[in-house]
C-alpha cells in the first residue's frame, strides 16, 4: 500500500462523492399517472435493490432451502406481477428462513416472505394477497417517495454506520442481530396512506390474476389475530406495515362491493397445503425459534438457548436454528460453543454467508486469527459489500502481523463508515502507522 497521507476530512469528502448519484426532478407515478417530485430514478431503485436485498436475505438466514417451495412462491408472484403497473421490473419472489412474521419488498422488485408468515397463511389466495400488497408498494414507488420526503437516500448508502452503532466488541448482538435487524434499517416504514394504496393495488392485482378477493380479508384477519395473541412474532411486520381497524373495514367493504363478482374465484387451499407440507412439518421448530428470539431480545439467554435446543431437536439441520443458537452462545461469550454451532450451520447451508461471519467472529474472540480471516474472506466471497467484514479482516491481519494489508482494509472500511467504535479504532491505527494525518491537523 502506498503511504500517501490524506486527512480525515478528505476521507469524508471521498465517501460523500462515492455515493450513488441521485437525479432530482419530476416523474410520472406509474399507478396514478400524476407527476411527483422524485429523488430516485427507476435505475436507482434497481441499484439499491441489488445492493441491499442480498444483505437482508442473509440477515433473515437466507432463502428457503426447500427449492420447490421457493419456486412455487416465485411462480405465484410472477403471475401477479405480470398484470401489475410495472411489469418490466426485474421481480423476484422467495421465502426466507427467518421465523418472525413478515414480508417485504425492495424498490426494484425483490420481494420476500418469512417462514413465520408462510406458516400463518391458509391458502394460495392469501399468499397472492400478501405478494400483491408488496407489489403495490413497488408499483406505487412508495420507497422512492419515502426517501424523497425524508431525504434519507444518502443514509441508505452509508447503512454500515447504523449497523455498528454499538461497540464493535458487541458485534454479535449489534450487527449480526436477530435476523430482523436489517429490515428496520434498509426498508421503508410505510405510511397508513401507503398501506391503503397497497391494499387497493393488491386486491386489484390478485383478482385480475384469478384469485378470490377473500384472500385479502383472510390475510388481514390472520395478522390482526396474531397481533393480539402473539405480538412478539409480528412486531417487525407492523413497524413497517402499520395495521388499523379502518384498513380492515375498508378492505371488507371493497370485497363486498367492488369485487363481489370475483368472490367465486378459487382460494387454492389444497395447492397451498401441498406446496407447504414440508414446511408445516417443522412448524413446532419455527414456533420455538420465534419464542427464542423474543427471549433473546429480553436477554433471557438460558431460556432462549432451551427454546433453540427444542427447535433443533425437531429440525437438527435447520440453518436458522443453528445460527440463532450460535449467536445465543456468542452473546454469552461462549465462543467455542458459538463456533461449533456456526460450523454446523456452514455444513447445513454452505452457500449462505452469515454462518461464516459468526464462525469468524467466534474464532477471532478465541485469538484464532488466521482461520477467522479465512471465514471472513469466505463471507466476503459469498456476500460482498459488508464493511464490517472489511474491518474484521483488517483486525485479523493486524493481529497476524500483516500491518500493510491491515492498513489497506482499515482505509477501505473508513471509506464506507466514519462513526462508531470500529471507525475510531481503524482511524487511530492509520494515524499511528502514518497513513492518515492526525485529526487536529485537518484544515
Amino acid at each position: 500500500m502506498s503511504p500517501h497521507l490524506i486527512t480525515r476530512r478528505r476521507f469524508l469528502y471521498l465517501t460523500a462523492m462515492s455515493g450513488a448519484g441521485l437525479a432530482v426532478g419530476c416523474a410520472v407515478n406509474p399507478v396514478t399517472g400524476e407527476r411527483q417530485l422524485m429523488l430516485m430514478s427507476e435505475d436507482g431503485e434497481i441499484q439499491i435493490d441489488r445492493q441491499y436485498a442480498p444483505q437482508q436475505y442473509s440477515a433473515d438466514y437466507g432463502p428457503l432451502q426447500d427449492a420447490a417451495l421457493n419456486a412455487y412462491i416465485d411462480r405465484t408472484g410472477r403471475s401477479i406481477a405480470a398484470i401489475s403497473h410495472r411489469p418490466q421490473m426485474p421481480y423476484s419472489f422467495r421465502g426466507v428462513n427467518a421465523a418472525y412474521v413478515n414480508a417485504y419488498a425492495f424498490p426494484g422488485g425483490s420481494i420476500a416472505c418469512t417462514r413465520g408468515i408462510l406458516l400463518a397463511l391458509d391458502n394460495e389466495a392469501e399468499l397472492a394477497a400478501l405478494l400483491g400488497h408488496e407489489l403495490g408498494h413497488v408499483n406505487a414507488r412508495h420507497t422512492a417517495q419515502q426517501m424523497t420526503k425524508s431525504q434519507i437516500a444518502s443514509a441508505l448508502v452509508g447503512v454500515g454506520t447504523a449497523l455498528v452503532a454499538a461497540k464493535w466488541e458487541d458485534y454479535a448482538w449489534a450487527a449480526s442481530g436477530l435476523g430482523a435487524v436489517g429490515a428496520g434499517l434498509l426498508l421503508a416504514s410505510y405510511s397508513r396512506e401507503n398501506e391503503r394504496q397497497a391494499d387497493d393495488l393488491g386486491l386489484e392485482y390478485m383478482t385480475r390474476a384469478g384469485y378470490a378477493p377473500d384472500g385479502m380479508v383472510g390475510l388481514m384477519e390472520m395478522l390482526t389475530s396474531l397481533s393480539k395473541h402473539k405480538p412478539n412474532a409480528i412486531e417487525m411486520m407492523f413497524s413497517t406495515h402499520p395495521m388499523s381497524d379502518e384498513r380492515y373495514a375498508t378492505t371488507v367493504n371493497r370485497v363486498q362491493s367492488d369485487y363481489a363478482a370475483a368472490k367465486s374465484n378459487p382460494l387454492y387451499r389444497e395447492r397451498y397445503m401441498d406446496n407447504t407440507a414440508r414446511l408445516r412439518a417443522i412448524k413446532p421448530a419455527v414456533d420455538a425459534l420465534q419464542d427464542g428470539e423474543k427471549a433473546m431480545t429480553e436477554k433471557k439467554y438460558d431460556q432462549a438457548g432451551a427454546l433453540f435446543k427444542r427447535a433443533l431437536k425437531t429440525a437438527p439441520n435447520d440453518y436458522a436454528g443453528l445460527m440463532m443458537m450460535a449467536k445465543c452462545q456468542l452473546v454469552q461469550e461462549k465462543f467455542s460453543e458459538a463456533q461449533r454451532y456456526a460450523e454446523t450451520a456452514k455444513s447445513a447451508y454452505p452457500k449462505e454467508a452469515q454462518a461464516y461471519h459468526v464462525a469468524g467472529f467466534a474464532k477471532l474472540k478465541n485469538n484464532r486469527f488466521s482461520p477467522a480471516y479465512q471465514d471472513f474472506a469466505a463471507y466476503e466471497r459469498l456476500l460482498p459489500g459488508n464493511p464490517n467484514t472489511t474491518f474484521y479482516q483488517g483486525y485479523c491481519l493486524e493481529r497476524m502481523g500483516r500491518k500493510q494489508q491491515a492498513a489497506s482494509n482499515y482505509a477501505k472500511y473508513l471509506n464506507a463508515v466514519q462513526q462508531g467504535e470500529q471507525a475510531q479504532y481503524a482511524y487511530q491505527r492509520l494515524v499511528e502507522w502514518g497513513v492518515i494525518k492526525p485529526q487536529q491537523s485537518d484544515s
